[in-house]
Parts: structure tokens; C-alpha cells; sequence
């Protein structure tokens, strides 16, 4: 059984290790993508996911089908093509671990993906879909996002959506506003960070969040804040939680994590996100804020989401 179908890209994260005395990174191989390490939070907490994208048939498109099967992802919405290379992703990270990334994708697998090729049962399956923003970037994969979105909408589907801002990808940041704007227009749930708040309303957390409800509709906000936690809203009320203190060695995936951790806890608890108490939005932002933290202190995305147990006794 599908509880939860993602679009978009899957591809390699190379992280930074070391670095020699030149400033040239030793770098690790990682699976990422952010739908990809949003889906698997939501299968290592007990739902039943699949992704639908695009990698290449070399190596590192085998490995990371190979990983999803091995996470419990159903991969028989993702394509594989010989015409491209499997989209690569170059992490280097400050002292802080704070993130910069270099991308191999011009084109990459995940933006070659057409609407024709979309396994369209498994949105039938699915309680709820789920997109982000890298999709978006470019043709065929926007014109793909967004007649999926549409037909998800017109079968009832939850729509969750993630901004997920990377600005290297965009031509433009015109282009990039206009699209991340459009996404927000069509979730019923948007995790969003305090930067992409910034970026697009150049506002505070909490009036970013009033904005998606008031004026693009959205039944549930959240506002991840970095270390400092997360925001979260909806017609109830509002509610902060924070995160547990952590030492982390790297953030790639935390932002996901967060989101299918968050959507994890929406489907345990069952009722509709406009309908939430404030109790519950607490609940759903502190399991959710604890298992991004948690996930930090190891390498990677996938292979650093925490296990259930770890979370709640950490809570």
C-alpha cells in the first residue's frame, strides 16, 4: 500500500571529508535528493512510499535504486535512461556545517523526466503527493510537476510541498521566485525555511506563515528555524518548538527529514491539517524537529534518519 507519493530528483550527494593543503575536498559518496530522503523518513516511521523520477543507467543510478529498494521505497515509478548522466551534487560545508553546493546537472536524469513517463497509479494509490522545487528548473520536468500537481488535486490527494531553495540551479532568481510562488499556491501543507521566507516575502517566520494561510491558502505552515527549531500555524492557532541539542558533522537532508517526519505524524494522528490542535502541531513539529536534529550528527541523508525509538526517547 502507497500512503505517500514524492516527484523529483534522486541523485548522488558527494560530501566533503577532508581537505589537503590546497583547499581541494576528499569528498563521500551519499544517496540524496530531497524527495528522496523525505520519503524515506516517512518509510522508516512505518508508511508506504514510492517516488517518481529520472536517473541515469550508470553506476550511480544502480546504486541509488538499489537503496531505495533497500529503504522500502517502491521504485517502479523511477526511470532509467541511457540519454543522461545521473544528476550529481557537490557538498563543501563551513564550520558550522552549514552547506554550499556544486551541481552536475546540465542536463542531470531528474530534469529529463516527462509527464508521459509518470507511473499515474500510484498517485491513484496515494493518500497524499508530495513535490519540491528542483523539479521545476527546467523542461520537461516543470511542464511533468506541474500537470502531476493537477491531476493529484483532481484526485483529492493531500499536496505537501517543500520550496526547497537552490539557487545555483535557477537561471535567474525572477524565475526561481515565480515558481517557488507558484508551488505555495498549490499545497494544502508547506514546510518551509526561514530563508526561503525571507527570500520570497522578505518577512519574519511568523508573518511568512500568516501569508501562505491568508493568502495562498495553505492549511498547515511550517517554518523550520535552523537550530532554533520551528514555527508552525494553521486557522487554530500556532505553536514553536525547539530542537534538542546536537553536535553536528553535516545538515544535508535535515530539511526533508523534518518534512516526512512532520507528514509521518499528520498520518498517525489522522485528522486533516486545517483541523489540528495546537497540542497536536506541537507534537507533530517536536517529533519532527528532534528526528532533523538527530539526523545531523551523521553523514548523508538517507542512511542518517533516526530510528523511531531514538526520537521519542530523545523527546
Amino acid at each position: 500500500m502507497i500512503d505517500v507519493v514524492a516527484l523529483g530528483e534522486l541523485l548522488i550527494d558527494f560530501a566533503t571529508v577532508s581537505t589537503d593543503g590546497d583547499g581541494y575536498p576528499t569528498m563521500a559518496a551519499h544517496p540524496g535528493g530531497a524527495p528522496a530522503n523525505f520519503l524515506a523518513a516517512l518509510t522508516k516511521y512505518g508508511f508506504g512510499t514510492a517516488l517518481l523520477g529520472k536517473v541515469g543507467t550508470d553506476t550511480f543510478g544502480k546504486l541509488l535504486l538499489g537503496t531505495l529498494q533497500k529503504a522500502g521505497i517502491e521504485t517502479k515509478g523511477l526511470v532509467s535512461t541511457d540519454d543522461v548522466f545521473t544528476t550529481l551534487a557537490f557538498v563543501t560545508f563551513d564550520e558550522s556545517g552549514d552547506r554550499e553546493f556544486a551541481f552536475s546537472r546540465k542536463p542531470g536524469a531528474d530534469t529529463c523526466i516527462s509527464f508521459e513517463e509518470l507511473d499515474l497509479s500510484l498517485i491513484d494509490e496515494a493518500k497524499v503527493f508530495h513535490f519540491g522545487t528542483l523539479s521545476l528548473t527546467d523542461e520537461p520536468a516543470r511542464t511533468a510537476t506541474q500537470k502531476a500537481v493537477a491531476y493529484a488535486k483532481s484526485k483529492g490527494k493531500l499536496i505537501t510541498y517543500d520550496p526547497n531553495l537552490r539557487k545555483p540551479l535557477w537561471k535567474d532568481m525572477e524565475t526561481a521566485k515565480e515558481q517557488l510562488l507558484w508551488g505555495l499556491s498549490q499545497a494544502d501543507v508547506v514546510k518551509i525555511s526561514d530563508e526561503e521566507v525571507e527570500f520570497l516575502f522578505g518577512c519574519t517566520p511568523e508573518e511568512g506563515a500568516d501569508k501562505l494561510l491568508n493568502e495562498f491558502g495553505v492549511s498547515l505552515a511550517m517554518v523550520t528555524l535552523g537550530p532554533n527549531g520551528a514555527y508552525l500555524k494553521n486557522k487554530n492557532g500556532s505553536t514553536y518548538v525547539k530542537c534538542p541539542k546536537v553536535s553536528p558533522i553535516d545538515t544535508t537532508g535535515a530539511g526533508d527529514i523534518f518534512g516526512g517526519s512532520a507528514v509521518s505524524r499528520l498520518l498517525k494522528i489522522g485528522v486533516p491539517p486545517s483541523e489540528l490542535s495546537v497540542e497536536q502541531m506541537y507534537s507533530v513539529g517536536s517529533f519532527a524537529s528532534t528526528a532533523a536534529s538527530l539526523s545531523t550528527e551523521k553523514s548523508g541523508g538517507i542512511p542518517s534518519i533516526p530510528e523511531e525509538e531514538s526520537v521519542l526517547t530523545r523527546i
